[in-house]
């Protein structure tokens, strides 16, 4: 008797059968692949006064593609408007250059 009660109780055939959660899913992106004049104008005035500067940064501030915010990056920091931190394999890290947003 104290077998078949132990037996329901640790998942038994009288037990119900464990149901999965629901999946969330993520919507997706929609994010600009391409450059225009009213997105560069943006990137060349907003970018250069952030504090910290990173692909994943302006991704999530512009709403721009990652292979577009590489770009910029390269280009700002030819225009020096932004100054290099770190550069870690694939991971790129900037700051804004010395009196470029008032400082």
């Amino acid at each position: 008797m104290a077998k078949e009660k132990a037996a329901a109780k640790s998942g038994g055939k009288a037990q119900k059968k464990k149901k999965w959660s629901k999946g969330r899913v993520k919507d997706k992106a929609q994010h600009a692949v391409t450059l225009d004049k009213t997105l560069y104008d943006r990137i060349m005035k907003e970018v250069p006064g952030f504090r910290f500067i990173s692909i994943a940064i302006l991704i999530e501030r512009l709403k721009i593609n990652g292979s577009l915010a590489r770009r910029a990056i390269r280009h700002l920091e030819t225009e020096g408007l932004i100054k290099r931190i770190v550069h870690h394999h694939s991971q790129l890290v900037y700051t804004r250059a010395s009196g470029a947003a008032g400082e």
